[in-house]
């Protein structure tokens, strides 16, 4: 079952003010759209991201999400709608059973959203997340109130809005055909195309980043909203070895190190981040990096080890959350660890999205005892500490 999700990113923005349109907003060291495709494209239900952009926003776009593995942008339309279409005709080649079409200013949408999305495609023909409306609403006219709006059975909508591929992408296709073009979302679509909507629990946090103010609110929930939920502290720990063989570099930590043999195995043999990745795995419980990625299978073979860090990190992000430091220990007599030691923290923070100062990588020798000291391989030791929420 392919799922694939369209990310609509082509709006201006205008009324959350600054010198760049919202989504591409600074939040926490990041733009709002890379949080946003990473809650996709780090989902594992998730096969493919579509982006659609606006045609002035490649550069700001590449920027964003130049470290994130999804498709090419596609270029929007004059309206929502429009843009959806663009996203929607772009996946056809990938020939999704799902699609799922959210907003790029909405950075907080949680995995369990998105599963409850997935999951209620099974009976419809369409599922957006929402929420019960508890406000009593007001009708008003010239600045006074002219009616109450009784709320029985109003739920406010979010995204994403999933929907089965090929019927959403004929509903979309009908509207543009009989001159639509003011439907304000996909549900809106979909239920003038008489499709069956479900909805499901959606979530507060979820929210649209609308004005500066917003954006102002969610800068300081990643400073201290997320901490305070992660109160379950884990500590993994991980360790590994690999031998020397005939070869003139090593793969330590994701940096290419010049010396007289190279680490032999299945992989690249980054013995650094080969421990790093365990320790992640131990601290949420989850096994091995063999059991995640077996040697005996051949398309790991010379694979570079990244891939299997990442994955570790991305089901910290899957879980909702956050990996607070991480120290690696790498063992040997030569070669020299400490002039690589600076990038070899950068390339760990790079794959896993954090800043330097959660990461350590430091070395030692053991003194010219055992096979490290009779320099006939390399042993590293990992620690990770993670954050989940209760």
């Amino acid at each position: 079952m392919v799922t694939a999700a369209v990310i609509v990113a082509a709006g201006r923005g205008t009324r959350a003010g600054g010198d760049v349109p919202k989504q591409y907003a600074d939040l926490n060291g990041k733009a709002v759209l890379a949080h946003t495709v990473a809650a996709f494209a780090n989902h594992p239900a998730v096969d493919h991201v579509q982006v659609v952009i606006h045609r002035d926003d490649e550069m700001a776009f590449a920027r964003a999400c130049a470290d994130t593995a999804i498709l090419p942008p596609v270029p929007g339309g004059e309206t929502r709608q429009e843009s959806v279409m663009a996203g929607l005709s772009a996946l056809e080649v990938h020939s999704p059973q799902y699609v799922l079409i959210h907003d790029a200013a909405r950075p907080f949408v949680d995995a369990g959203t998105i599963d409850r999305v997935i999951g209620a495609l099974g009976q419809s023909d369409g599922a957006i997340p929402a929420l019960p409306v508890a406000d009593t609403l007001k009708r008003a006219e010239n600045g006074h109130i002219s009616d109450t709006v009784d709320r029985t059975g109003l739920w406010a909508a979010q995204t994403p809005q999933g929907f089965r591929y090929d019927a959403i992408m004929a509903s979309h296709a009908k509207a543009r055909d009989a001159g639509r073009n003011d439907l304000t979302d996909d549900a809106a679509v979909a239920e003038w195309s008489d499709l069956r909507v479900a909805i499901v629990d959606g979530s507060a946090e979820n929210r649209k980043l609308t004005t500066s103010a917003d954006i102002e609110e969610a800068q300081r929930r990643m400073n201290t909203g997320n901490a305070a939920n992660q109160t379950d502290i884990r500590v993994g720990h991980g360790y590994d070895v690999h031998a020397f063989e005939p070869g003139n570099h090593v793969i330590l930590c994701g940096v290419k190190v010049p010396h007289e043999a190279k680490l032999k195995g299945h992989s690249d043999a980054d013995v650094g981040l080969h421990a790093l990745t365990d320790a992640i795995f131990g601290a949420l419980g989850d096994g091995d990096i063999g059991q995640h990625f077996p040697p005996s299978d051949p398309q790991w073979k010379g694979a570079a080890s990244d891939i299997f860090l990442k994955a570790a990190g991305a089901e910290v992000a899957k879980r909702s959350g956050a990996i607070a430091n991480v120290d690696v220990t790498l063992v040997c007599e030569a070669p020299k660890i400490g002039p690589h030691a600076q990038a070899m923290r950068a390339s760990v923070a790079k794959i896993l999205d954090l800043s330097m100062d959660r990461i350590s990588v430091k070395a030692t020798t053991s003194e010219q005892l055992g096979f490290t000291g009779r320099r006939e391989g390399i042993a590293a030791y990992a620690t990770a500490t993670i954050r989940l929420p209760l």
